[in-house]
C-alpha cells in the first residue's frame, strides 16, 4: 500500500482505494482478512481513527464485515461490488468529461473510438 501526502484526496479514502485495489487484483481474496487498523496506523504513521474511517468507509460499501473479535474481512461479492462502483465512476468522471471535450474539439464519436482502437 502506498499513500500519497500531495493528493487532494484524503487519506481515509486514499486507504480505502488502496484496500479495493488489492482486492481488484486479488491480493486480497474474498473472504480473507484485511489489515487491521492498528496494523495501517502503524504501517503510514498516522492516526488509527483515520485508517478506522477508511476501513468504515467499505464496511459501509458492504466491501468489508466484520467478525467479532477476529477482525475485518473482504465480503463475497466485494469484487463485483468495487467494479460497478468504479465504472459508474469512471463513467461520470472521465467519459463524460472526454467526450464533452471531444465534442467542443470538433472530434465524432467514430473518431474516438478510432483513437481508441489505435491505442497500443
Amino acid at each position: 500500500m502506498f499513500l500519497s501526502n500531495d493528493s487532494t484526496k484524503p487519506i481515509y479514502i486514499q486507504i480505502a482505494e488502496q484496500i479495493e485495489d488489492e482486492i481488484l487484483t486479488k491480493v486480497l481474496a474474498e473472504g480473507s482478512q484485511v489489515y487491521s487498523t492498528n496494523q495501517i496506523s502503524s504501517l503510514y504513521q498516522i492516526n488509527p481513527a483515520t485508517a478506522g474511517k477508511g476501513i468504515n468507509l467499505l464496511v459501509d460499501e458492504g466491501i468489508l464485515y466484520k467478525k467479532r473479535g477476529l477482525g475485518m474481512f473482504v465480503a463475497e461479492g466485494a469484487v463485483k461490488l468495487i467494479q460497478k462502483k468504479r465504472r459508474l465512476s469512471f463513467y461520470n468522471d472521465y467519459l463524460i468529461k472526454t467526450l464533452t471535450e471531444a465534442e467542443k474539439l470538433g472530434i465524432t464519436k467514430d473518431e474516438l473510438v478510432n483513437m481508441i482502437r489505435n491505442y497500443d
